[in-house]
């Protein structure tokens, strides 16, 4: 039965707690033979075994509980270690990937939307990958707008609305292994990276925002028409780049500003 009390396949969390419950059982083993020890008339000795149990049992909550904290600090100190590990990883693919597309599918995918964009007197306003892009372009876009909403507030009401309105958001929802339909814990889930971390944001999430800011939103691309998400709303579009090869490593969203022209010398 000890691998059971550890449990948790493991983890050290888990064989922490299992250690503290063997420690309590001691300890009421040892205090149930302090207590049989004194006779029940004394009550001298009875109610100085009282103040000897209870300050036993504080020391054992008090130490329990720093030890507990302990590893939580480790086990915090551990995860950012771990996380700033992958932003360097990914910081190194993403150089790798902008050598190799000096003159490959970046490059040409470029060189469309500059045209695209300089038509319309506008360029692109480049937006860092870091799984925040769609929100910092929209956030962006407002800011235009003197509208100074937050990417932490966008994303939060994107997933408010994504919650409250499932219906309409979980059917296009597929879980990638099993190819069946987010379960509503899934589709749950999926709210809740919406809102707290750096989850990528595609057209499910533009469409709760323009349900939200009740705003049209026109996503630019390179090689096909623009897209208009939230027509029935008449108000300006928002207008955002979609690009396919930005990194190489996936997709991402840009955002656009006026267009600067360099004169002549």
């Amino acid at each position: 039965m000890e691998e059971e009390e550890g449990g948790g396949g493991g983890s050290e969390e888990a064989a922490l707690l299992g250690q503290h419950r063997r420690e309590k059982k001691e300890l009421q083993a040892k205090i149930q033979s302090m207590k049989n020890s004194v006779p029940k008339n004394d009550k001298k000795r009875r109610k100085q075994l009282n103040e000897d149990v209870a300050k036993l049992e504080s020391e054992l909550e008090e130490r329990h509980k720093l030890e507990l904290l302990s590893l939580s600090q480790k086990q915090s100190t551990d995860t950012e270690e771990k996380k700033a590990a992958l932003e360097k990883e990914r910081d190194e693919r993403i150089a790798e990937a902008e050598i190799e597309n000096l003159s490959g599918a970046r490059h040409v995918e470029s060189q469309k939307l500059s045209l695209i964009l300089s038509q319309r007197q506008l360029q692109i306003r480049h937006i860092p990958s870091d799984g925040h892009c769609m929100y910092r372009a929209i956030e962006h876009q407002l800011k235009e707008r003197n509208n100074n909403v937050t990417l932490t507030s966008l994303r939060h009401q994107t997933a408010d609305y994504m919650q409250s309105h499932a219906d309409d958001f979980l059917p296009f929802l597929t879980n990638s292994t099993t190819g069946e339909m987010y379960t509503q814990d899934e589709y749950e889930k999926y709210c809740t990276e919406v809102a707290n971390t750096p989850a990528w944001g595609g057209q499910l999430e533009l469409r709760a925002l323009s349900h939200i800011l009740q705003t049209p939103i026109e996503v630019i691309q390179a090689d096909t028409s623009p897209i208009i998400i939230g027509e029935e709303y008449s108000s300006t579009p928002i207008t955002v780049i979609y690009m396919r090869h930005a990194y190489g490593l996936g997709e991402h969203y840009n955002s656009v500003e006026p267009l600067i022209v360099t004169p002549a010398e």
